[in-house]
Formats: structure tokens, C-alpha cells, sequence
């Protein structure tokens, strides 16, 4: 059995982390589909598709998990026809996973089974709450993985973010 997820991963935190090691023990593949690809340079999509893939694709290496696959998925801004976009990109899946009620209604609405799983620390590991923080000078490299970081770090991650802000 294979599971979808998908996410914007901007950035890839410890929460989308703790989710992927929940999980990858109940699925044959995940396939984790970074939405919104197309998008970077922005203050809500700071980070390329391809930083993304490499922040996922390095801290589950490093911890082990391999049963998982990523694919990109970029917005068509077409909600009646957004589940039929993303088939074009991905059908070899059996369960949506998904907290985004949105994604769980146009899923459900085609037929598809949809699981939602549970929040580590929601408020803490959140994208928004990350950027955030970096942009304010605050606390966040303990709220993504130790690669992740690295990743952001080496790119200027947090001064793009900065620049972008103003």
C-alpha cells in the first residue's frame, strides 16, 4: 500500500519529520508531493523546488527512512480540478495523508481514501511560525532537522527570507 502526502515544505521541519517516521513503517512508498512547486523567492515560498527536495531528501536519508519518493506538484490554482492535475503527476497511491481539510474534502470527494494524522506540536513546527522567527532573529534551527538547517544555511536561507520580507 502507498501513501501521498503533500505539502509545501517551506522549509521542511521536525514536524513534517516526526510525521514521515510515523508513517513510513505503514506504507510500502510514500510518496511525498512538494506542492506548490513552482513557486520560490517569495515570502511564503522562500525555498526553490529543487532546496525542498534536497532539505526532505537528506533528513530522511540520514535517519534511515527509504521507502519514499518525491515528486513535484505545482499549483494550478483550480480547485475543481486540482485531484485530476495531480493524478497527471502521481496514480500510483492508495491513501491521501493529509491535516489540510481542503486536500481532505477534494480527495474525498473523488473517492479517495484520506487519513489524517497527528500534529507534533503544531503552533512550534509550522512553516509560517518558522520563517517567522527567521526573519525576526529568533530561535528556529531547532525546529528543523539538523540538514535541513544546513541546507538553509548554505543557500543564505534566512537573509533571502530577510531581503524578501521588506
Amino acid at each position: 500500500m502507498n501513501a501521498l502526502f503533500i505539502g509545501r515544505f517551506q522549509p521542511f521541519h521536525k514536524g513534517h519529520l516526526m510525521l514521515l517516521q510515523s508513517i513510513s513503517s505503514q506504507y510500502d512508498e510514500i510518496i511525498i508531493g512538494i506542492g506548490s512547486s513552482q513557486y520560490s523567492s517569495t515570502i511564503d515560498n522562500p525555498y526553490s523546488e529543487d532546496e525542498r527536495k534536497k532539505m526532505i531528501a537528506k533528513s530522511l536519508d540520514k535517519i534511515g527512512i527509504n521507502n519514499y519518493k518525491i515528486v513535484l506538484i505545482p499549483d494550478i490554482h483550480n480547485p475543481p480540478k486540482w485531484v485530476s492535475h495531480v493524478l497527471s503527476i502521481v496514480r500510483d497511491f492508495d491513501v491521501v495523508i493529509s491535516n489540510n481539510s481542503f486536500t481532505k474534502q477534494l480527495f474525498s470527494e473523488k473517492g479517495y481514501l484520506v487519513k489524517g494524522t497527528p500534529y507534533f506540536e503544531k503552533e512550534r513546527y509550522s512553516g509560517e511560525e518558522i520563517r517567522r522567527r527567521m526573519i525576526n532573529n529568533e530561535e528556529w534551527e531547532d525546529l528543523v532537522p539538523e540538514v535541513a538547517a544546513k541546507i538553509i544555511k548554505d543557500i543564505d536561507g534566512v537573509q533571502r527570507l530577510k531581503d524578501l520580507s521588506r
